[in-house]
């Protein structure tokens, strides 16, 4: 079985354009994010998946820098960029991550694929459609499915938001066979997720105090400590509201 990540990344994000090239500790955003997935232990391939236009080649860059796979494709039907990056690079195995997520955690995204593996389901989340079954903070966001699925998806799905956001129509149509993985506590309240300026002030806040004590290495379990000493670091982005799945990313 041959597993990739496709991470979805663009420069033109409406409410922080160019966010994944914004600095974080040295780095830009983009290259915590594959930093991050390359300490997976079950990847196979890890694949950049940005648009076709111009501002986006320095995502293309950035991808050839730290020696992982990329794809050029659609701005705005991101299911097809899904679906030829996929094709292009013969996976089995789909997991789907954004590009917003620089604490995105490799020891749980490890356990999401393992049991999505072991399983008898069409797609496993730790996040998905269904707010009330989310435990995890936001920005921690795993989908797995399989290249079929996907396909199925690519061909059928015919409305804007089911290509925009790539899974609404897998939700839909195998509403019944979507396993949500759940935490033993709930923290869906935290947003450790990038989309305003408010989010980057509390993950710069994170990666000042953690990323050079842990060499990088840390995750869920260390950020979630890091917040219960120091509350007052939650409060920097309470006010953030999500976008709706039907607005434009």
């Amino acid at each position: 079985m041959r597993i990739g990540a496709i991470v979805q990344t663009r420069m033109g994000s409406s409410r922080l354009p160019g966010k994944v090239m914004l600095d974080l500790c040295g780095k830009p955003v983009i290259d915590h994010v594959i930093e991050r997935l390359k300490r997976s232990k079950l990847l196979n391939e890890i694949i950049i998946a940005t648009t076709t236009l111009e501002m986006d080649k320095v995502i293309v860059e950035q991808a050839k820098k730290n020696g992982v796979k990329w794809f050029c494709g659609s701005e705005n039907d991101v299911l097809s960029r899904y679906y030829y990056a996929a094709k292009e690079n013969n996976l089995d195995t789909v997991v789907r991550i954004t590009s917003d997520c620089p604490l995105i955690d490799p020891v749980l995204l490890d356990k999401v694929v393992e049991f999505y593996i072991s399983n008898n389901y069409t797609l496993v989340t730790n996040a998905g459609n269904d707010l009330t079954q989310r435990t995890f903070p936001r920005g921690l966001d795993v989908e797995v499915f399989s290249y079929k699925v996907l396909e199925d998806a690519f061909i059928h799905a015919d409305k804007n938001y089911q290509r925009e956001h790539v899974t609404p129509y897998v939700y839909e149509t195998y509403e019944k066979s979507i396993y949500y993985y759940k935490n033993d506590t709930d923290y869906s309240n935290l947003r450790w997720t990038l989309d305003t300026n408010e989010d980057f002030e509390l993950i710069t806040a994170i990666y000042d105090r953690l990323y050079d004590r842990y060499n990088g290495k840390f995750g869920f379990d260390e950020v979630l400590e890091l917040m219960k000493t120091n509350p007052e670091l939650s409060r920097i982005n309470a006010n953030v509201e999500q976008k709706s799945l039907h607005n434009s990313t």
